[in-house]
């Protein structure tokens, strides 16, 4: 192979941009290590959307520790142009953080939500699974539909369920584009009081018994008080066509 044709390729080797990283001691384990690192590289760069564990799972070598590989290829592009982040359950290449000024003059310009949309997504985010009337509640003020409305076209906020209660209201959720858009993990990974203090977002006289409720370790668990959505919830919501029946 000519050296135009290696040019193209980037190699890695485990251990790189690791550090101390402990090295196993079978060379053969470390071979085929590498080898699985590769495979799931290849798997989530293919990928225009971040790909589950489950979905990797499925095309790596069976008994593979998929939680370990991601991990160590997490690790080989933390110095890197580009990074591998963690979304909820899957994974996906992303600008590193440092040189997104780069990619700014080819961003298509974002409509900006108004200060009440950002509100009820903070409340959302924070509070959920939360009904619409929850959400008045808290911000002491109506709510439009049309602000949920919107906040559902980012794809950043979803349906639920409905909450087993009298009229059965909608619960309204955060969804893996909202932790992907904003750079979190998880939901456990929202900004605390000192952190939205720092950030000029919270005032730093706050009633001392002021507390942010910590949102849900997995955001796609109905809790208890939540039924799910059944095709008949999803019509009359006008999320699902009608089924025409024949006479």
């Amino acid at each position: 192979m000519n050296d135009s044709a290696n040019a193209s390729v980037i190699p890695f080797k485990i251990g790189d941009d690791l550090g101390e990283a402990a090295p196993m001691q079978n060379p053969a384990a470390r071979l085929h290590m590498a080898e699985v690192v590769r495979m799931a590289e290849a798997i989530v760069f293919a990928s225009a959307e971040p790909v589950s564990e489950k979905q990797i799972a499925s095309r790596l070598p069976e008994g593979t520790d998929v939680e370990a590989t991601m991990r160590e290829l997490q690790q080989i592009y933390s110095r890197r142009g580009v990074n591998l982040v963690r979304v909820a359950d899957a994974w996906a290449f992303r600008t590193a953080g440092d040189l997104a000024f780069l990619m700014s003059r080819d961003t298509v310009q974002q409509r900006k939500l108004s200060r009440a949309a950002l509100e009820v997504l903070a409340i959302i985010a924070y509070h959920q699974p939360v009904t619409r009337a929850e959400i008045e509640d808290i911000r002491g003020v109506e709510t439009s539909k049309g602000t949920l409305d919107t906040l559902m076209e980012t794809e950043w906020v979803r349906m639920r369920g409905r909450r087993r209660t009298p009229g059965r209201p909608v619960t309204y959720g955060t969804t893996d584009e909202f932790l992907d858009h904003f750079s979190l993990e998880e939901l456990r990974d929202l900004p605390g009081i000192d952190e939205l203090k720092g950030a000029g977002l919270l005032s730093t006289r706050m009633p001392a018994n002021f507390s942010i409720p910590l949102p849900p370790a997995d955001a796609d668990v109905l809790t208890e008080d939540e039924d799910a959505l059944t095709d008949i919830d999803l019509e009359e919501l006008g999320l699902l066509t009608p089924r025409v029946t024949e006479d």
